[in-house]
């Protein structure tokens, strides 16, 4: 192909990285990892709370990356749409909102009467505000990615969390879907690990409270590794592994994406049959926890930012493979 070729010159357009307030902890590891700096950005400040950013260097003609997980409050959205309308009116070439942790992707339908669909409202609002491709990672829902009407690049943290539950040589491994949702994810995991599964039926009592907990399948003797996406207040994942302790397992872990920890996640997990919770680094966590450890994605995004760039396949990125 000449280098006179339409891809060719889009690959020769600057590519710029800028992140939001909230996931510049996680934006900073991205751009060493790929290799180039933060831009330079600040956020103007009103005291009625109202806010401005501001991007401080040319974007004109660029390929620019904007990552920002869409966590509470509703402020970090809100900034991200800012920063992506920013950019489209400084006639920025390619726009990518990287989003490791998509925010109201637990509303993906209408489960009862007059609520909203608020991740295709989400969706909506970033590709008006002039979005050109979505980056993220294990949507609570993977069909979200169907409320776009532009690419989606659908990262899964399989590849990060399977390497690690190896290295543990757990010696009679078993994996736990703490509920029906969960047990598609579950399975991709047992096909890497080449162990059994086990599913826990859940019935809840209200948002956020779990009334009661059934599993379905042998735990005796088991080394037992729950997976889910979400790990928020962690009444869920305690209490199913305190229920497959009772069931005789000889240990339990639980590894979530997304550590959003709210309410009285940090004690309900220190208090709780775990022998540790394994997360990724999407969100910042609040505080520290001795039974609470944190992977980085930051490689993750970096290749993919990189292959996306270079309109490389990102399918080598789904490979999984285990450091000697």
């Amino acid at each position: 192909m000449s280098d006179n070729s339409p891809i060719s010159a889009y690959k020769h357009h600057d590519t710029k990285m800028f992140s939001g307030d909230a996931t510049k902890f996680l934006g900073e590891k991205i751009a060493e990892s790929y290799g180039k700096p933060l831009g330079d950005m600040t956020v103007l400040r009103f005291s009625d709370g109202e806010f401005q950013p501001c991007i401080n260097e040319s974007v004109r003609g660029c390929d620019v990356f904007l990552i920002q997980s869409t966590f509470a409050p509703g402020d970090n959205l809100l900034e991200l749409m800012l920063l992506i309308d920013a950019c489209k009116r400084a006639s920025a070439h390619y726009i990518t909102a990287v989003i490791p942790y998509f925010g109201l992707a637990r509303q993906d339908r209408k489960d009862k009467p007059r609520v909203p669909i608020g991740a295709r409202m989400v969706a909506d609002m970033l590709t008006n505000a002039g979005a050109t491709r979505i980056m993220t990672m294990d949507l609570h829902a993977p069909q979200i990615q169907g409320f776009f009407n532009v690419p989606v690049d659908h990262l899964d943290s399989t590849t990060i969390f399977v390497p690690y539950i190896k290295h543990l040589n757990l010696p009679n491994l078993t994996i736990a879907a703490p509920d029906m949702g969960a047990a598609a994810r579950a399975k991709v995991f047992t096909k890497h690990l080449n162990c059994d599964m086990i599913v826990c039926d859940k019935t809840r009592a209200r948002a956020n409270v779990v009334e009661k907990i059934t599993i379905i399948g042998d735990v005796e003797g088991r080394d037992v590794v729950i997976v889910d996406d979400i790990v928020d207040t962690a009444g869920t994942i305690c209490k199913v592994a305190d229920e497959i302790m009772k069931n005789g397992a000889k240990s339990v872990r639980a590894f979530c994406t997304h550590p959003v920890l709210s309410g009285n996640a940090y004690e309900n997990i220190e208090n709780s049959q775990l022998t540790e919770l394994v997360v990724c680094n999407t969100l910042p966590l609040k505080k520290t926890s001795p039974k609470i450890k944190q992977l980085s994605v930051a490689d993750l995004f970096a290749k993919s930012i990189r292959s996306v760039k270079e309109f490389n396949s990102i399918s080598h990125l789904f490979e999984i493979t285990v450091k000697q």
